[in-house]
């Protein structure tokens, strides 16, 4: 029986050239669209196109390990700011704004997300992360009562996916829309 391989830790020089690498790609996609050349993303970020392509072999990689980036920071955000925050609905509303805030200033990103994935929707591990914080948000909040004992973790994505329609087809204004979402989220006052 043979040993697994040791996974080791990238070296620090290694991890650097990602950050840039997606940082770079990031602004370049969001900015001129799905037809950015490697080499101006490698140029960008300051690293020898082997480099960018033993990473990232095709531009959807790139741009899939992008996409990835941008949910598992709106995953950290959710788990820093929104479970700190001690208001459950207020919770839930910080991090829907905080989702319309990302997807309203990297709109470009989106639609190159969406062109190279066929959907913005986050995937594996980071989906399962963003899901699992917002099940919490709604666990709280339904606790507390001031959101239907009804509502799902799927009612909430459906939400963010109708704030991403709002926000890519300006629709009108996101963050009105988020307030009616939420409305309709409160339990019904029957009298």
């Amino acid at each position: 029986m043979s040993t697994p391989p040791i996974r080791r830790k990238p070296r620090s020089d290694a991890e650097r050239n990602r950050d840039r690498v997606l940082e770079a790609a990031r602004a370049l996609f969001a900015e001129q669209g799905y037809d950015v050349q490697m080499s101006e993303v490698a140029r960008m970020a300051g690293v020898g196109v082997g480099t960018l392509y033993r990473k990232y072999p095709t531009r959807e990689a790139l741009i899939e390990a992008v996409a990835e980036r941008r949910s598992a920071e709106m995953a950290a955000f959710a788990r820093a700011r929104c479970q700190a925050e001690a208001d459950p609905p207020q919770a839930l509303r910080v991090f829907l704004c905080h989702v319309g805030e990302v997807l309203a200033d990297d709109r470009g990103m989106s639609e190159v997300i969406e062109k190279a994935m066929g959907s913005t929707e986050p995937r594996g591990e980071t989906r399962a992360a963003l899901l699992s914080v917002v099940t919490e948000l709604i666990d709280r909040a339904q606790a507390s009562g001031v959101i239907r004992s009804d509502v799902t973790t799927e009612d909430v994505n459906m939400i963010v996916c109708g704030l991403a329609a709002v926000i890519r087809h300006s629709a009108g204004d996101w963050r009105r829309f988020i307030e009616i979402a939420l409305d309709g989220l409160r339990p019904s006052q029957t009298t």
